[in-house]
Order: C-alpha cells, then sequence, then structure tokens
C-alpha cells in the first residue's frame, strides 16, 4: 500500500471533541489573533486542524492548529456557521513524534520577508487600497505601513499625506545660527 498524506483525508469534527494538547509553545500576539479571526471570517478554515485521535476518550488532541481552534471556541459567529465542527485531518504517532510534529509545524512557517512585504504595500496602494484597508485586511498598525512604504522609496506612496507646518525659527534663534547677520 502506497502512503496517503493526512491532508486527503479530512474530517468535520465536533469542537467539543477536540482538546489541546499540553506541550505547545507557540503563542499568538493578541493583532495576530485579531488577524487570524478576520483570516477564518473572510476566508473561512483553509487548513485543517492537526490531531491525533485518542480512542481510548474518544477525543482529538491537537498537533497543530491551536489557534484557529481558538478562533472557533471565542467566537460565536465562527461557531454558528461553522456548526461547531473543525476541519481536521487526523496524524497516528506516538507522544514523542507528536512533539516533534508540533514544533516542526510551527518552525516552518517562517517569517515575513520586509522586501516582500513593501511591495505589497506598493502594490495594494497602486490598486487604490488607503492605508486604512491594508491595516484592516493585513493587520498591520500605520507605523508599520509608515516603515514599509518607506523601505520602498517611492514618493507616490507619501502623495496624500497630510504633513505638519515645519516650525519656524525665531529671530533669536536665527541670529544664533547667522551671527554675521546680527
Amino acid at each position: 500500500m502506497s502512503y496517503k498524506s493526512p491532508a486527503y483525508h479530512v474530517i468535520p469534527v465536533p469542537v467539543e471533541k477536540v482538546e489541546a494538547n499540553t506541550y505547545n509553545p507557540n503563542t499568538v500576539a493578541p493583532p495576530e489573533m485579531d488577524l487570524l479571526y478576520d483570516s477564518i471570517k473572510e476566508d473561512g478554515y483553509t487548513m485543517p486542524i492537526v490531531c491525533y485521535y485518542d480512542g481510548a476518550r474518544d477525543v482529538y488532541v491537537i498537533v497543530d492548529g491551536f489557534h484557529r481552534y481558538r478562533v472557533m471556541l471565542e467566537h460565536k459567529d465562527i461557531y454558528e456557521r461553522e456548526k461547531g465542527l473543525l476541519p481536521v485531518s487526523v496524524i497516528d504517532k506516538p507522544l514523542d513524534g507528536r512533539m516533534a510534529s508540533t514544533i516542526r509545524h510551527n518552525r516552518a512557517r517562517g517569517n515575513h520577508d520586509v522586501d516582500l512585504m513593501s511591495n505589497i504595500v506598493r502594490e495594494l496602494h497602486e490598486l487604490g487600497r488607503s492605508d486604512a484597508w491594508i491595516s484592516r485586511h493585513l493587520g498591520m498598525d500605520r507605523d508599520e505601513i509608515l516603515r514599509l512604504k518607506q523601505i520602498t522609496g517611492l514618493a507616490a506612496l507619501f502623495k496624500d499625506i497630510k504633513f505638519g507646518k515645519a516650525w519656524k525659527p525665531s529671530e533669536e534663534e536665527d541670529s544664533e545660527r547667522n551671527p554675521q547677520e546680527s
């Protein structure tokens, strides 16, 4: 028999039959949790929760996807829309294998490349998206958007920005800088 990846057999599991493992070191900050909620609200569950099935207790123990699981527990609108069912793919490994899988999943996510993110912000701006739209849909604060715009070096990205008035030197400050004019 040939190997078939668990992703080819995703099953709907009542969230009440799913539980967190006791060893996941991964945490997600509140802004990223908000973005995960927005992602699931807008796109649905696009990735299954990876679980181990504990037949003795008839529960699915999470290997990867704890934060996606939390979204359903904490947001009634998601729970109702999904009818309380999580998409689950099951792996069958002993505890040490599940622990290793959890860490591999966490570490394999990688990091965002700053230059690529800057280009995305630039392209969204060129498509007419406002900073507010970018902030809301990409989960970025205004400072992060500003920094990413600065990286691209395109003045066009700042054309609609209202800048404060520059300070005007007083006569006293002006004479300190130009003593020959006094």
